[in-house]
Formats: structure tokens, C-alpha cells, sequence
């Protein structure tokens, strides 16, 4: 039975890489969950073949519990509530994991008798799991909007409180360490690291939560290995490193997409402002340009080139399958069209190359940064739908932007630029975007669907 146990976490590992190496592009990455999946399935069965292994109405309920809640809510979310959804599932695997910290320490008499590895493990997840739980809920709270999306901080208070409640947590997991034995003590160390989960996300804005979630995916991976660094569970520590170093590579690829430090992130964001931002810094208000549908289809369908690029606004609105269906006239009439991708576009990573592969574009159609911006030099129209700071040349001329040296998509070289959106708000950092008012870009208000849509029947007219 111990051969048979140890051969099927091999296997199911082996399927956790196999399927990872899917999801490199959209074209396998379905397949690749579900080899994945097949993979986790199997690591559960191999689980529950452990010797000793009891309570099977207890993990029956689990199992079923999970599966009733769990599959319905995915399949219900909407693509512009999937960044909420990855937070909170996120969370509910960190929260998992300290949970399973504080019930080895029951079952072993607070590590009584265990080498001093199992304990420092078992603590470190215990820590890492609760700040990544209670983390993860705060940024659902704020991608859902129950919470303010702007940093909700103490002031000068904010940091040493942070410090505090660190400290307090490694403390109490030193005392245990040190062979204390208080169950009291492994609620402090679980209640602490809540404290300082809470305590750091929300003072960080909207502007950097795509980065954030990405770190507290890490996080609850790091924390997942640890645990089966303590349990001696190979698929744990496996899985647990997987996400944890995917995470991480993941998380500083997108602060540098921002130009930020993963410090200065936790240290406290920016942004979360939702207002009127149409005036000037001094409060003058600034002219922009309208222009309607009829105009904006001649002005593509006489255009060698269009860039498409994607924001948080095409999410909300749907307007994925009337963008598609838009190039597919343009393209019809011998018209290039490309799509340009900003690494922190939308809430989370990845989340408009999501979108846009729910609507079948084609993924050579779609340009990461660098290589659509040598792209937009030679591009007639540049169509923003939606997307704001990472469109904004305040990144790039003026050094008191908070987003300054972000790097963007610079749609102000196309030749022109025409800007879908409802209104003058605001993005994610709470600043007025300079794009609106250049000379060369047009304004289109209105919802983002219902504008691609009149466009689409324009085009089909001339």
C-alpha cells in the first residue's frame, strides 16, 4: 500500500506540471486544467489510502459541501466578476491550510514528541495561511465593492501597527516552538496573522490590486507547501511550490509591468478614486473631443491598421463578442487588426487575454506590451475600450504622477485615437488620464457593447 500511495503522488505531480505547461496559451489551457484536475483527483484518492485515515462521513460531507457550493458559483460568475472569485478561492485554500496548522497542533499536543521541523513548518503555515485568508477577503471586498476601493488606512499609525501584529504572531509560534504547549497560544498565532492580513491589504488601492492577488496566490501556495513539509505529504509540497513559485514570478513580473516595488505595494497602495476627473490640476476644465459611432466606422474602415486595445471597461460591459465580431468586418476589408495587451490591464493577470479567448480572437492577434507599442507608430486608429492608466502619458511626461515611469501603451504615437468609455471617470489609481485630451483622440461615451455594436452596423453599411 505505501508503493501504491507513494506511485500515485507521482503521478499526480506529474499531472499538476503536465497541466501547468498548458495553460501557456489558450489553446491547451482548458485541457491543461483538466489534466490538472485529474492530477488533484488522484492526490485526494491517494490521500484517503493513507493508513489511519478515519472520519469518512466527515470527508464525505467536505466533499460534498464543496462541490455544492463550489461548482454552481463558478460556473455562475460573470468575467468581470472572475478576479473576486479567484481572491475568495484563493483565500478559502489559505484559510484551509491554517486550519489545518491549528488541528496538528491538537493532535500532536501542541507538536509534542514531533522533530522541531514539523512544528516550524506547521507554524510558518499557520501564519502564512491566515494573512493570505484574511488578505484575500479584504481584496474580494474591494474588487466587489463592499469596501472602499481607495487605501483605508490609520496614518503614521499604520506601519507600526503592521509591526506589531507580525511580531506578536512570530512570538506566540516561537513560544510554541519553544515547546509550550497553550492552545491559546495557536489562536494568538492564527488571530495575530489575521490582524496583519487585514492590516496590510487594506491600505493598498485598486491601482495595485491585480499584483496583490497575485501575492496572496503565492502566499497560499507557500503556505500549502509547508503544511506538506509537516503532514510529509509529497503532492502537498509539490502543488504548494508550484503555485508558490509561479506566484511569485508571476507577482514581480506585474510590479514591474507598474514600475513598483513589491515593498512600496505592501507599505501602502494608491488609488481606488471612481470621481469626475475631467479637469485640469488646477482645477480647470479642460475641452475634449466627441465624436459618434458613424464617424468612428469610416474613420477604421479607411484605416490600414487597428489596434484594439482592451480594458476593465470591455469587461463590464461584455463587449468582447461585438469587438470580435467588429474585426472581423475590418479584416473582411483587408484591414489589419491587432489587440494590445497590458500586463496589469483589467483586475487580475491575464484577465483580457481571458476575455478576449472567450471570443475566439485569434492569440497571434494579440501583442504584449513592448511589441504593440513599436506597433503603434504605424497604426491609423488606435480603439481604447475602456482602459485608462495603462493608456495614460502622465506615466511618462510628468514626474509628480503617482504612476510615473509605469510602463504604458503608448496609443498617443497612433495616429489617432478614439476612446470608448461611459464617462470622464477615473481609473484604478484615482488620476486624470492626459490621453482624453490630446489633440488626436476622440471621445465615445457611452456603453462599451452598445458603442461596438453601433460601430459594427455602421461598418456593415458602408
Amino acid at each position: 500500500m505505501t508503493t501504491l500511495i507513494a506511485v500515485l503522488y507521482i503521478i499526480s505531480f506529474s499531472l499538476f506540471i503536465y497541466g501547468l505547461m498548458g495553460l501557456t496559451g489558450p489553446r491547451t489551457a482548458v485541457r491543461g486544467n483538466w489534466i490538472a484536475a485529474v492530477g488533484m483527483a488522484i492526490a485526494v484518492i491517494a490521500t484517503l489510502l493513507l493508513p489511519g485515515m478515519g472520519n469518512w462521513w466527515l470527508i464525505a460531507l467536505g466533499i460534498v459541501l464543496g462541490t455544492v457550493v463550489g461548482v454552481p458559483a463558478a460556473r455562475r460568475v460573470k468575467m468581470t466578476a472572475m478576479p473576486q472569485m479567484v481572491a475568495l478561492f484563493n483565500g478559502v485554500g489559505g484559510g484551509a491550510v491554517a486550519l489545518i496548522a491549528w488541528v496538528e497542533f491538537r493532535d500532536t499536543a501542541g507538536y509534542a514528541h514531533e522533530p522541531l521541523y514539523v512544528a516550524i513548518a506547521s507554524l510558518f503555515a499557520a501564519i502564512v495561511g491566515s494573512i493570505s485568508f484574511w488578505g484575500s477577503n479584504i481584496a474580494f471586498g474591494k474588487l466587489q465593492e463592499i469596501l472602499p476601493g481607495k487605501p483605508i488606512t490609520v496614518g503614521r499609525l499604520q506601519q507600526p501597527l503592521n509591526i506589531v501584529v507580525l511580531v506578536a504572531a512570530v512570538a506566540f509560534a516561537v513560544a510554541i516552538a519553544a515547546g509550550a504547549t497553550s492552545e491559546w497560544l495557536i489562536i494568538g498565532v492564527l488571530v495575530a496573522a489575521a490582524g496583519f492580513g487585514l492590516m496590510v491589504v487594506l491600505p493598498i488601492g485598486g491601482a495595485d490590486m491585480p499584483v496583490v492577488i497575485s501575492l496572496l496566490n503565492a502566499m497560499t501556495g507557500l503556505s500549502a507547501a509547508a503544511m506538506g513539509l509537516a503532514l510529509n505529504n509529497t503532492a502537498l509540497i509539490v502543488a504548494g511550490m508550484i503555485v508558490g513559485a509561479s506566484g511569485s514570478i508571476l507577482t514581480n513580473l506585474m510590479a514591474k509591468a507598474m514600475n513598483r516595488s513589491i515593498p512600496a505595494i505592501i507599505a501602502g497602495g494608491f488609488g481606488g478614486s471612481t470621481g469626475p476627473s475631467g479637469g485640469a490640476g488646477d482645477g480647470e476644465e479642460r475641452p475634449v473631443r466627441s465624436t459618434s459611432a458613424a464617424d468612428t466606422a469610416i474613420q477604421m474602415a479607411y484605416a490600414s491598421k487597428v489596434v484594439v486595445v482592451p480594458g476593465y471597461g470591455m469587461a463590464v460591459a461584455q463587449a468582447q463578442h461585438a469587438v470580435r465580431e467588429m474585426a472581423d468586418l475590418l479584416e473582411s476589408k483587408g484591414i489589419e487588426v491587432l489587440y494590445a495587451i497590458h500586463p496589469v490591464a483589467g483586475r487580475m493577470p491575464g484577465h483580457m487575454n481571458v476575455l478576449l479567448a472567450e471570443a475566439d480572437v485569434p492569440y497571434e492577434s494579440l501583442k504584449e506590451m513592448d511589441e504593440a507599442n513599436s506597433q503603434f507608430p504605424q497604426t491609423d486608429v488606435a480603439l481604447v475600450i475602456g482602459a485608462n492608466d495603462v493608456t495614460n502619458p502622465a506615466a511618462q511626461s510628468d514626474p509628480s504622477s503617482p504612476i510615473y515611469g509605469m510602463p504604458i501603451l503608448q496609443v498617443n504615437a497612433s495616429r489617432s485615437v478614439i476612446v470608448l468609455k461611459r464617462g470622464m471617470s477615473s481609473g484604478f489609481a484615482g488620476i486624470e488620464n492626459e490621453l482624453f485630451h490630446d489633440p488626436k483622440t476622440s471621445m465615445l461615451f457611452g456603453d462599451a457593447k452598445a458603442s461596438v455594436a453601433e460601430i459594427v452596423e455602421e461598418l456593415k453599411n458602408l
